[in-house]
């Protein structure tokens, strides 16, 4: 396997894991939740475990969205598409946080400071149009209020790094 960060955060999510295929979900959310993505090397031990090839791991993992084979950058911004959002400008945050972020939705940031996804609903409606940086949800969105919110997180991080 490659890394040995990457190595022994499979095997420990492994050594606990029944070989049966119905673990497969949670194992890839468990070792996705573990590393930030889903790596090759994660991919072909998690085959190994189940008694599957690769292409079969890999294929659950492209079938459902909520999984990435690239690292995300350390704040991911997931934008809502659902109908109240939509209606109330949910697009237009959309291009806000491209336009900020200077990446189109599914990209990450040069820095892997910022990933930007969309979701069909985070299911905060009556604040809608929403978006979620992590797990904070942020509502009844503007341009202005977008640029304020990223321009917070730039902030933070450049307090944060050593001088």
């Amino acid at each position: 396997m490659g890394s040995n960060g990457t190595s022994s955060a499979v095997e420990s999510i492994l050594s606990s894991c029944p070989r049966e295929r119905e673990h497969l979900m949670p194992a890839l959310q468990q070792t996705q939740e573990a590393l930030g993505y889903l790596p090759d090397d994660a991919i072909e031990a998690l085959a190994r475990h189940f008694r599957t090839s690769p292409s079969y791991v890999y294929g659950v993992i492209t079938f459902y969205p909520q999984f990435r084979l690239k690292p995300a950058g350390r704040n991911l911004i997931k934008v809502c598409r659902g109908t109240a959002c939509h209606v109330k400008g949910g697009p237009r945050i959309r291009q806000e946080v491209e336009r900020q972020l200077g990446i189109k939705e599914g990209e990450t940031t040069e820095d892997m400071e910022f990933t930007l996804e969309t979701v069909a609903c985070i299911r905060a409606c009556a604040i809608a149009p929403t978006m979620l940086i992590n797990k904070e949800t942020y509502g009844q969105l503007t341009a202005k209020k977008v640029a304020e919110i990223l321009a917070e997180y730039r902030a933070w991080r450049m307090a944060s790094e050593p001088a």
